[in-house]
């Protein structure tokens, strides 16, 4: 049986603007930050949001299609404000230039040329267009081409932005046909437990444990509390500009680690036969997090969503199904007798209370999550956990790589398998 449903990708290409107008593109950029900040203003003054899009496109020096899509996230980003108590105001001073938003065909246009080339059309400003071709990555080069040409695919909304002063286009491309094997057909579960500086994977078939990994990110945790200290001081100083620029600048650093290590997640989960990966669902982990104002910022802005999301999604691109499970107690749960105690975990080092078994706790923190897995949506039981493999921990560089595994000291005083040892926690 296999779940058929839309599959989006995000593409993203640099624009070779061939009309000598480039400086058309940046004005209308500029042109698209006013129009969110005056939708955030309105917005916040109690205007009625069915009256915001009209009132703002009175005024708007752009295509209307693309000030209709720039006021929608601007309305999306207060609704998200409200949903997730108050965290996060969006700011009416943002600084800098703006994406234009488009749907094709109404505020871009798309093309193959004599030379295979993509050409493209954007509508910067009402019956003013900036001309060139794409270049890019060939991978996304190929898929964009396939979806001018195939009925099974759909292309979406782009953004036109700049990046490193760089102009940019950024294509939403659907392929409805692609099928993903239904998670109940799965013969291994991927257990992801995702934590402030690390994610801790572990892969459970019926014949047990079959690998397990541990992935370092420090650098997130450490640069967000660098843009926080940083705005804080600017914003005291009262330099909101700056501030815009900083948060803006944050936001892209977090967005790009997120994405190399969602890729690296599904790279590992494809080595195993027919995966399905698993992710607690923490929906409603903010309303339970009250640690004090500074902890709670920590955690109320980690992004554990963003990383589950941006997996899921490049999983789906190869057939892999994703699930979710309750999060109750998988930090806290022996993997191997089953004891519940929080006093089982201390930070990185968990040892149980009751049969003694040592291990690194975001690992078996995800063998937990494997285990909830294949008890909610497989039917084949969950196979005794008689011993679990040596922890292996790799940490991405800022280029995308990844180092080799560190070994330091054993996981489990004693406790060896295949001759390797244990690594660091």
């Amino acid at each position: 049986m296999t779940d058929r449903q839309a599959l989006v990708k995000t593409l993203d290409f640099q624009l070779d603007i061939q009309s000598d107008n480039e400086g058309l593109l940046s004005d209308a950029t500029l042109e698209a930050r006013r129009v969110y900040n005056e939708t955030i203003r309105l917005a916040k003054e109690g205007v009625d949001w069915d009256v915001i899009p009209d009132r703002v496109a009175d005024d708007a020096n752009l295509v209307k299609n693309t000030t209709q899509r720039v006021v929608a996230k601007a309305l999306g980003a207060m609704e998200n404000y409200y949903e997730y108590d108050d965290f996060g105001l969006p700011s009416h001073t943002k600084d800098g230039a703006y994406p234009l938003r488009a749907n094709y065909e109404e505020g871009y246009n798309l093309s193959l040329t004599d030379d295979s080339d993509v050409a493209f059309r954007i509508s910067a400003k009402p019956y003013k267009h900036v001309k060139g071709v794409l270049e890019g990555d060939d991978a996304h080069l190929d898929i964009l081409k396939a979806a001018l040409t195939s009925d099974e695919w759909k292309i979406g909304t782009a953004e036109a932005l700049f990046h490193n002063d760089t102009p940019e286009l950024h294509v939403n491309v659907t392929n409805t046909e692609q099928a993903v094997r239904d998670k109940q057909d799965s013969r291994t579960v991927v257990g992801v437990d995702v934590n402030e500086d690390n994610v801790a994977l572990t892969a459970l078939s019926g014949g047990g444990v079959e690998d397990t990994l541990v992935i370092d990110f420090p650098e997130i945790k450490f640069e967000r509390h660098r843009y926080f200290t940083t705005r804080k001081r600017v914003q005291n100083a009262g330099k909101e500009s700056i501030h815009d620029t900083l948060e803006g600048r944050e936001e892209r650093f977090v967005r790009d680690r997120l994405h190399k290590v969602s890729r690296h997640i599904v790279e590992w989960s494809r080595q195993f036969e027919e995966p399905c990966i698993v992710f607690e669902d923490l929906k409603e982990m903010r309303d339970s997090i009250d640690y004090g104002t500074r902890m709670n910022r920590r955690l109320h802005h980690l992004p554990f969503r963003a990383l589950q999301f941006y997996t899921s999604y490049k999983a789906s691109f190869e057939g892999i199904p994703t699930a979710w499970i309750n999060p109750e107690y998988t930090s806290q749960r022996c993997p191997m007798c089953g004891h519940t105690e929080r006093a089982n975990r201390n930070k990185k080092r968990f040892k149980c209370r009751s049969c003694g078994h040592q291990d690194h706790s975001d690992r078996g923190a995800s063998v937990n999550i494997a285990v909830k897995g294949i008890e909610k949506h497989q039917a084949w039981n969950v196979p005794a956990l008689n011993s679990l493999p040596i922890v292996r921990t790799v940490r991405r560089q800022a280029s995308g790589a990844v180092d080799a595994p560190t070994v330091t000291h054993d996981t489990v005083r004693g406790y060896q398998t295949d001759g390797r040892v244990g690594v660091s926690d």
